[in-house]
């Protein structure tokens, strides 16, 4: 595939997180508007997103909003008048899951497939592509294989999660948290019971797994295989993070930028909004927030994807204790060196976490780092010790000063008038500023060129920067300096107008034909909750349509039913897999109890090598 320019796309739970991600380098942000997005806790107002683009769009880089609950049909025109006001505030694209939307009558809009419309094989995608979505943000589980698979059938816009938290089942496909109480993933008030402890017995009541956290996965982070993805064929990598704070936004996106350019240099290939971010300190994932990190199933299935001890934050390994005192310990091997103000955990001998800040650290004659924690209750020799919380890298983030600027270059030549000073960008726009003055010959020719040079290159105060000033004239002039930064800033503010007259922006509309989807008939898992929706797969041919369990038409009875599917398998993270002729002979059924005593069934689809969590009968 001929791939066009590829795209670093972050979160943006307000707007300063927008601002911060915009700033560190992001070619494109996701916000969510006040309402129907798929995190409840992070809306914002049109007003609030209208004042974001203005600022991205000066990049020429991209907003795009959440709007990827399913609706219910009082909803459907309330959506559609936020829409409206979405567009009219400059929004580059709206990420959709309800296809009820898809009937109403909306603006010229890029529209973006959800992850929750379960975008897992090439024929979903292309049926996506052939009713005129723009892209579509793929299943988190695919393998590079099946990117590729779905790129050599497709040629709308693919884009990938690549860094952040993970569902442990399909996006869209999970109802755990409304079949044990009521809150609903699509409706965008997930509980995450995904990251609460459980217990695994088999058939006959034997323990196979006590008190962890069975279905709590690790965050994702894909860093290492941007190139194998870009050749599979994204063109969108896609960070996960709106409810995370601006700090960890600015560290994992300036991560990403300087990781992504890279891969892009050695490819020639260009990213899809400009100016470079110049930041002052040394980005590291491990620093800020992280349960612990997976490539999760882009190779191969592999044992270190979960975190079942806890789905909290660990940071950085520091080492292990090697020695405790009566009010300090020691770390073995102190690679990193610990401050007052740090925080610290690391598991007890019941596994459970547990943490300290630390009040001091001294060095003794010997050399040795001395710790002294707030409290020394639990810290044994032999404990691993992890920095969840990194005073110094904090305070380093807190006081930065990222800048972003676009290169440009400057021409001054001379004309029958006066001056004229020619300014062309990065992106090949260009804009010029006559000035009517005496020409007057310098006396000191190397002077006067040295003072226009740098009068010119004064772009503090804007988004630009100069690389280059180039003085054609027939001779040396002495231009004084307040005329220079005239013709500067009139040649500016006229660049900065073609820039936004030039700036690339693409319209999509949905085309309503009646290409056959990919199945006859829809479960519950089609997430129907409205007739618009009804009337959108009706239309593309299904003949049979379950209501969404939202609607409250079978939410009262989910015994028996699946309400988690995932890729992701206990019993092949606890090395008990079946495929294994080693793995012991369990019973059936598997029982999954919560903390409330609450019982699902676990049924592993070995066939398909994915996991079924049932309601109880």
């Amino acid at each position: 595939m001929n791939l066009k320019k590829i795209e670093l796309l972050a979160p943006a739970g307000n707007f300063a997180s927008g601002i911060a991600a915009i700033n560190c380098g992001a070619d494109a942000v996701y916000i969510g508007a006040d309402r129907f997005g798929a995190r409840e806790k992070a809306g914002n107002s049109v007003k609030d997103i209208a004042s974001l683009c203005e600022y991205a769009h000066k990049y020429w880089a991209s907003v795009y909003v959440t709007l990827n609950t399913i609706l219910t049909d009082a909803e459907l025109p309330i959506a559609v008048r936020l829409i409206k006001d979405l567009h009219s505030a400059g929004v580059d694209a709206l990420i959709i899951q309800d296809a009820g939307l898809l009937e109403m009558d909306l603006p010229d809009f890029s529209l973006i497939a959800s992850t929750q419309m379960h975008n897992h094989t090439p024929a979903r995608v292309a049926f996506l592509e052939k009713i005129g979505f723009q892209r579509a943000i793929l299943a988190r589980e695919l393998s590079l294989e099946q990117i590729g698979d779905i790129r050599r059938h497709t040629s709308i816009e693919l884009e990938c999660f690549v860094h952040g938290a993970l569902c442990v089942g399909y996006s869209g496909q999970c109802y755990l948290s409304y079949a044990i109480g009521g809150r609903s993933a699509n409706r965008g008030a997930c509980a995450q019971p995904c990251r609460q402890r459980y217990t695994l017995f088999d058939g006959r009541g034997k323990m196979i797994k006590a008190d962890a956290h069975l279905l709590s996965l690790k965050d994702l982070n894909l860093s290492e295989h941007l190139d194998d993805l870009i050749a599979a064929g994204i063109s969108s990598f896609k960070i996960e993070g709106r409810l995370k704070d601006q700090l960890y936004i600015a560290n994992v996106v300036s991560y990403y930028r300087q990781k992504l350019d890279a891969v892009l240099n050695a490819r020639s290939l260009k990213r899809t909004s400009s100016g470079k971010s110049h930041i002052d300190f040394t980005p590291d994932p491990f620093r800020t927030f992280n349960r612990g990190f997976t490539d999760f199933f882009i190779k191969k299935r592999n044992r270190e994807m979960a975190s079942l001890n806890t789905p909290k934050s660990l940071g950085t390994c520091m080492g292990t204790v090697s020695r405790v005192g009566k009010d300090y310990f020691t770390v073995t091997p102190a690679t990193e060196t610990f401050c007052a103000g740090d925080g610290i955990c690391f598991f007890d001998s019941a596994d459970r976490l547990t943490g300290t800040p630390i009040n001091r650290v001294e060095k003794n004659q010997v050399g040795e780092n001395r710790i002294f924690p707030d409290k020394m209750e639990k810290i044994a020799v032999g404990c691993t010790i992890y920095r969840n919380h990194d005073h110094r890298f904090i305070k380093i983030l807190t006081k930065t000063r990222v800048a972003r600027k676009i290169k440009i270059r400057l021409t001054l030549f001379e004309t029958d008038a006066g001056f004229m000073l020619w300014a062309g960008d990065e992106d090949g726009n260009e804009a010029q500023y006559d000035f009517e003055i005496e020409k007057m010959p310098a006396d000191k020719k190397e002077m006067a060129i040295a003072t226009i040079e740098k009068q010119l290159k004064k772009l503090g105060g804007t988004d630009f920067v100069c690389s280059e000033v180039k003085i054609e004239t027939a001779t040396a002039y002495f231009i004084p300096s307040r005329n220079l930064n005239e013709m500067r800033r009139q040649v500016i503010e006229r660049l900065v107008c073609r820039r936004a007259q030039n700036r690339p922006v693409s319209f999509g509309a949905i085309e309503k034909n009646t290409v056959v989807y990919p199945e006859k008939k829809l479960s519950f898992r089609g997430n129907v909750l409205n007739q618009k929706a009804a009337a959108f797969y009706r239309r593309h041919r299904v003949e049979e349509i379950e209501p969404a369990v939202d609607s409250g038409t079978n939410a009262n009875d989910m015994s028996g039913k699946a309400v988690m599917i995932s890729k992701y398998c206990i019993l092949f993270q606890l090395g008990v897999c079946r495929k294994n002729q080693k793995s012991p002979d369990l019973s059936e059924p598997l029982v999954l109890m919560d903390e409330k005593g609450r019982k699902f069934i676990v049924k592993a689809n070995c066939k398909g090598c994915e996991m079924e969590i049932r309601m109880e009968s």
